[in-house]
């Protein structure tokens, strides 16, 4: 099995690659029709929610940049 990517794109979307299913709150999977990579809505514009449509052209503005979370923390 490949390693699942997300790319947290600039000013737009998540792009996810890999061996991946998506599912919804119900647990029910999106028919994904053979997608090995696509783009997840970031800015709750689209109107194809979870996936994005592109409507964040020229409303949405974030430069992602890798950080390090805190440790979890422990009881």
């Amino acid at each position: 099995m490949s390693k699942t990517k997300l790319t947290i794109n600039n000013n737009g979307s998540i792009k996810i690659e890999g061996d991946f299913e998506i599912v919804d709150a119900s647990g029910n999977v999106y028919g994904l029709e053979g997608r090995a990579a696509l783009g997840l809505c970031r800015c709750g514009l689209s109107a194809n929610k979870p996936f994005c449509d592109g409507s964040h052209r020229n409303s949405f503005e974030h430069e992602s940049k890798a950080f390090d979370l805190p440790p979890m923390k422990t009881k």
